[in-house]
């Protein structure tokens, strides 16, 4: 009868050991409980799980991380184990340094891969003073730029030209972040959370956080009574190049956005990034929407002169004859540098623009403003 007793405890200290992650995946799943601080609500791309004191951030379907703060903790099967909080990174895309740039927490970038439209005074002088360095575009890193930079951990983005073999060989850890795949713009936004987690500034994330989602709701909230009963304006998204126009698809989260404003975009399919258009399809959806958007990186002052030049049956648009442009210069906003975090401020210049009864009477735009004049 002792031996079966003690057989019956070893069994059951077995288990509670293997449910909390010193075992395989499958026996802790069930006992690790969701983060109420860092699991998300809006995003998809990551979620996250506790367990005797161990964070397990699960990124997409194939990576995995057990985030620790001692050296030897004991971590899951299939995880691997990053100590936290790390002290130094590379960002691989403006989505990636957003995050740092809201969480204050720029000390911890220690390179990028480029400055192009980059505006923050404060990146740009790490990089003057090298304490940021510059390791290349993808595809075409300087391996020993990187390991000079001497990050805990590596963020990447897989969507991109990729190159990352040479870093893999360096033996530090890539963390994907998986940003640019929400379609939800306070989903996107809620990465900030993912990045908090490996730099020790959950409760801060989750407070600007809480600030973003509250503000994006409640004029989202506002343009749905305003719209309820009442036709919505229309708008076309994107422009010709290279013979193509380009536009967002009906999921992509700036669709969704200017669906929260009040407003129904001209493209009504499942697709969740841009399409390339003949012009001919793009004018049949979109030749009588009331709006127009357009961002890009225009030398100077952009004009409707200007967009007719790029191309002449520009001019059969509604919206160009109404004067209706929605228009934002990359070389002249920080729109990719830090518009990833500020959903709340995207979505406000267009419904300052959609419904300017609904803001306040002098609001100034951040991005997005009415193009009036004629240069």
């Amino acid at each position: 009868m002792k031996k079966v007793v003690l057989f019956c405890l070893v069994c059951l200290t077995v288990c509670i050991n293997y449910s909390c992650g010193l075992g395989s995946k499958a026996a802790w799943t069930g006992d690790a409980v969701a983060d109420s601080l860092s699991n998300p609500k809006y995003a998809t791309g990551f979620t996250v799980k506790t367990c005797d004191g161990v964070r397990l951030v699960d990124v997409g379907e194939n990576d995995h991380f057990a985030l620790v703060t001692a050296d030897d903790a004991a971590v899951p099967d299939g995880y691997t184990k990053v100590k936290v909080p790390i002290k130094s990174t590379i960002c691989m895309t403006s989505l990636q340094l957003s995050n740092f740039t809201i969480l204050n927490a720029h000390d911890v970038v220690k390179g990028l891969t480029g400055t192009k439209n980059l505006f923050n005074e404060d990146i740009l002088q790490r990089v003057n003073d090298s304490r940021i360095v510059k390791i290349g575009m993808e595809g075409n890193f300087d391996t020993e730029l990187v390991l000079a930079a001497n990050p805990d951990v590596i963020f990447v983005s897989p969507s991109k030209r990729g190159g990352y073999d040479a870093i893999v060989g360096t033996g530090i850890t890539l963390v994907p972040h998986l940003g640019y795949e929400e379609l939800h713009p306070l989903g996107q936004a809620e990465w900030i959370k993912f990045v908090a987690m490996f730099i020790g500034k959950e409760k801060e994330a989750d407070a600007i956080f809480k600030g973003i989602e509250s503000r994006y709701n409640e004029l989202k909230a506002k343009c749905q009574e305003l719209t309820a009963n009442s036709q919505k304006p229309t708008v076309l998204s994107g422009e010709m190049h290279y013979g193509n126009w380009h536009a967002v698809g009906g999921k992509n989260y700036l669709a969704q956005i200017f669906r929260d404003a009040g407003a129904e975009y001209v493209i009504n399919d499942e697709e969740t990034g841009g399409e390339d258009l003949e012009f001919e399809k793009m004018y049949a959806l979109g030749a009588n929407a009331d709006y127009w958007r357009i961002l890009n990186s225009y030398p100077g002052e952009f004009s409707y002169e200007a967009l007719k030049a790029s191309e002449p049956r520009n001019e059969l648009f509604k919206a160009y004859k109404e004067k209706k442009v929605i228009y934002c210069n990359m070389k002249q906003t920080p729109y990719y540098e830090i518009s990833p975090v500020q959903p709340d401020v995207l979505l406000k210049d267009f419904v300052a623009i959609f419904h300017p009864e609904l803001v306040e009477p002098d609001y100034q735009p951040k991005y997005y403003r009415l193009l009036t004049t004629e240069q």
